[in-house]
């Protein structure tokens, strides 16, 4: 992870894997980064949305989205991601200027990711609660304890959650918490599923989407083997939920732009009010001024750019969302294409991967959309 990712490295793996667009998700807290992420979308068609970093406790938080929504890509800004695990206290979430912070997100039309741990769950009821106008997204599913197998009480804390209408959970990242050693081990399977099936028992088979935490994970399994094993666990979803897993519920959720073709702009967040750019999850990276205009939606740009969803510290997670067309990861049924270029095709996966710097700049994680043969 110690070394720069950028588009350059996404783009044949997302092609191989039959994805086709994908969303840049934050994973550096740094002030460069929010501006680096949209504007690489705005030069590459494989990034269908960004979710950026903001401060959730500045007091100037709405001022500082609509100065993000006037830069160059600013439409392509679908949400806003705060890695709550760095915080301190299990009930950060709930503090007065927190909440302040995710009511300037809602008014600003985007959705808000959350990197949670399983002590911190409990916490999120509450907070959508009191803004149910706001969409909230556990990123990894609050991260359970895969290694270890003992799933509670995580698995109880994520139920609450899964039961409000505006969270929709995220599975993304369980190959990242698992030992590094990891690789293709023929065992990857069996320690992922129970983890893989809380998913939907929690939030209904509607709202969880995929995320690959590209590159984040790439200590653990490459871009394919993710891919292959995400595939083999949704062997046993029907087409439509494979659909919704990998595609619908992403491009939903954030807002995806429609096809180029259509001359469309993105459409509005889920929960966001009509006229306000849509969110996918998305990594934060910096475009590169030599860069293709356009690029399917992916991590990175093919620059000098460094990768900020894989710190050098190993701490950040991001997720992408990306679509894929025409293709279903391996180990799963075939599934159709969708016509939304940024949604991957029908019953493509959601996958979540770190962004990718175009340029200068560094390439966060990315949330994909697509079917559930994506990466």
């Amino acid at each position: 992870m110690r070394r720069n990712f950028t588009l350059a490295d996404i783009a044949p793996e997302a092609r191989a894997a039959g994805v086709d667009r994908t969303v840049l998700v934050q994973t550096v807290t740094v002030p460069e980064e929010p501006p680096e992420l949209p504007a690489l979308a705005a030069a590459h068609e494989l990034i269908a949305g960004v979710v950026g970093w903001s401060d959730l406790t500045r007091p100037d938080l709405a001022d500082e989205l609509a100065r993000l929504r006037e830069l160059p890509g600013g439409r392509y800004l679908k949400g806003v991601r705060h890695q709550v695990q760095g915080e301190p206290g299990p009930e950060w979430l709930l503090r007065p200027d927190v909440r302040r912070g995710r009511a300037a997100v809602a008014g600003a039309g985007l959705v808000c990711d959350l990197v949670v741990l399983p002590h911190q769950l409990p916490a999120c009821p509450a907070a959508a609660r009191s803004l149910p106008g706001l969409t909230f997204v556990p990123d990894h599913l609050g991260k359970p304890p895969v290694t270890s197998g003992a799933l509670e009480p995580w698995a109880g804390h994520l139920e609450a959650p899964g039961a409000l209408p505006n969270t929709v959970g995220k599975v993304s990242g369980p190959v990242t918490e698992t030992d590094r050693a990891w690789g293709a081990a023929a065992r990857a399977p069996a320690l992922l599923r129970p983890s893989w099936e809380a998913a939907p028992d929690a939030f209904g088979p509607g709202r969880p989407m995929s995320g690959s935490d590209w590159p984040v994970r790439t200590p653990a399994a490459t871009y394919a083997q993710v891919s292959r094993l995400t595939g083999a666990l949704a062997r046993d979803l029907g087409p439509e939920d494979r659909h919704r897993l990998f595609e619908a519920t992403a491009t939903r959720v954030y807002g995806l732009r429609a096809p180029a073709s259509t001359g469309s702009e993105p459409p509005a967040p889920a929960g966001s009010a009509a006229g306000s750019p849509a969110r996918t999850s998305a990594a934060s990276t910096r475009p590169s001024p030599a860069a293709p205009a356009r690029s399917c939606s992916g991590s990175g740009t093919g620059g000098r750019g460094r990768t900020g969803a894989a710190r050098r510290a190993g701490t950040g997670s991001g997720a992408a969302a990306s679509a894929c067309r025409g293709r279903s990861p391996a180990g799963a049924p075939p599934a159709r294409r969708t016509t939304a270029r940024r949604t991957r095709a029908t019953a493509r996966r959601t996958t979540s991967a770190s962004r990718a710097a175009g340029g200068t700049g560094r390439t966060g994680a990315a949330s994909a959309a697509g079917r559930p043969a994506c990466p």
